[in-house]
């Protein structure tokens, strides 16, 4: 039997330290590969960029998809070759983001739109998110504004309101000719150059001209487009009201099939002003007959060419004018005209519209002031029609307008001195 081994006697500490401390378990060959250490550590960079990924992608999302800080709809204008930074700066200053610049460019990186934001002004919804207000910017729907060009205006004064309007820019390099341009309501986004809005509206004319041409009245006694849109701004300038166009421009059809003389007092001041329209003052009774080539008091037939740029209203009116036999209309003091086959029934007409006149100013003139004094023979006074810039018949002055303003004798045929065509 043998013998046990002496128990040494150890202090209480010694007997709760290890007798001996095992040595760590070697790596394995396998472990210590430079690959495998490499392909670990790729491994963990990876999982490291996934978590990273998953969270930039979740906490992207929120902000492109949160609601934006606008608490109504708002117009800003993103300048030409602004930067994504200076785009940045606009919209956070114009309240419509409030996310750092760098946000909003790294949103614009994510959504793939780095090369497609594009100047310009837009409309900008209550509340759009991140990603609506990239998306309006890339679409380039840029704001579009109503620019109304009224009918009956010439060429010169549609480009002086071009000139005017702060919208456009450049400049018009020449003055179109007088009746290529449509009057009408066109849209526009800021900054359109003036020379587009020009050729826009020439297409539009020729476009709308082709189409009235094409369905004319066969027996319209105008030989061209040319010439009908020359008849139709006499007729524009004759008459505002939409329900007498076809029957002016009857009359005048009536008087070109007839060898009469048009005798409309427009041509007169375009001859007299051109392309400035309006004459400031009354016709002078020496004007009426001045010889001039657009004067249809003077000359036979149509002028040569437009007085103005008449509308598709009256290029309508004109190319399918009314079957009337009149060939003489005078203001009926309501802002209308009556119109007549005979000169004796208009000049019945005239003589009601003098006495209509007459009341209005007995009406109109106070009675402690001194009595105005006749107008000076042979001058009408001006026209205060808006819709025109033609002068009215001869009439005693008055102290204020009256509610009716009289319209144009228009278009009577005389072997003594000619009368006033008027408004």
């Amino acid at each position: 039997m043998s013998e046990r081994p002496p128990i040494s006697p150890r202090s209480p500490r010694a007997a709760l330290e290890p007798e001996q401390v095992p040595p760590p378990p070697k790596r394995s060959e396998r472990a210590r590969n430079p690959f495998v250490v490499v392909g670990n550590a790729i491994i963990t960079i990876l999982i490291i960029l996934m978590i990273g990924a998953g969270t930039a992608y979740y906490y992207g999302r929120q902000m492109l998809e949160t609601a934006g800080p606008l608490q109504e709809d708002k117009i800003v204008n993103i300048p030409q070759r602004a930067g994504k930074r200076d785009i940045a700066d606009t919209l956070s200053r114009e309240g419509v983001i409030n996310v750092n610049p760098w946000i909003f460019i790294g949103s614009v990186f994510a959504l793939k739109a780095s090369s497609d934001l594009k100047p310009g002004e837009y409309s900008f919804q209550k509340r759009a998110s991140l990603r609506d207000v990239i998306a309006t910017i890339v679409e380039g729907k840029v704001v579009q504004h109503s620019v109304t060009i009224p009918e009956g205006l010439t060429s010169e004064q549609i480009v002086a309101r071009l000139t005017d309007n702060d919208l456009f820019s450049g400049s018009i390099r020449e003055m179109p000719r007088e009746g290529t341009l449509l009057p009408e309501t066109y849209k526009f986004p800021r900054g359109t150059t003036r020379e587009q809005v020009i050729q826009r509206m020439q297409q539009a004319q020729k476009r709308v001209l082709a189409e009235i041409w094409e369905r004319r009245n066969p027996d319209v006694p105008v030989k061209s487009p040319e010439a009908l849109i020359t008849l139709a701004s006499i007729v524009e300038k004759e008459t505002g009201r939409a329900d007498e166009r076809s029957r002016v421009a009857a009359v005048f059809a009536n008087r070109l099939r007839q060898k009469m003389k048009l005798q409309s007092d427009p041509t007169i001041i375009y001859g007299l002003v051109g392309g400035k329209g309006t004459l400031g003052r009354p016709i002078k009774r020496s004007e009426i007959t001045q010889p001039s080539p657009y004067n249809t008091y003077v000359v036979e037939g149509l002028p040569p060419g437009p007085i103005a740029n008449p509308g598709r209203a009256s290029l309508e009116a004109t190319a399918n004018p009314a079957r009337t036999r009149d060939l003489f209309f005078v203001a009926d003091g309501t802002g209308g005209h009556s119109f007549t086959e005979t000169y004796d029934q208009h000049q019945k007409n005239v003589a009601k519209l003098r006495v209509l006149e007459k009341q209005i100013q007995n009406d109109t003139v106070e009675p402690a002031e001194e009595p105005a004094a006749p107008a000076a023979a042979g001058v009408a006074p001006a026209d205060t029609n808006p819709t025109a810039a033609t002068p009215k018949p001869a009439a005693p002055k008055k102290r204020s307008a009256p509610a009716a303003a009289p319209a144009r004798q228009g278009a009577a045929q005389s072997t003594t001195t000619p009368p006033v065509v008027q408004r």
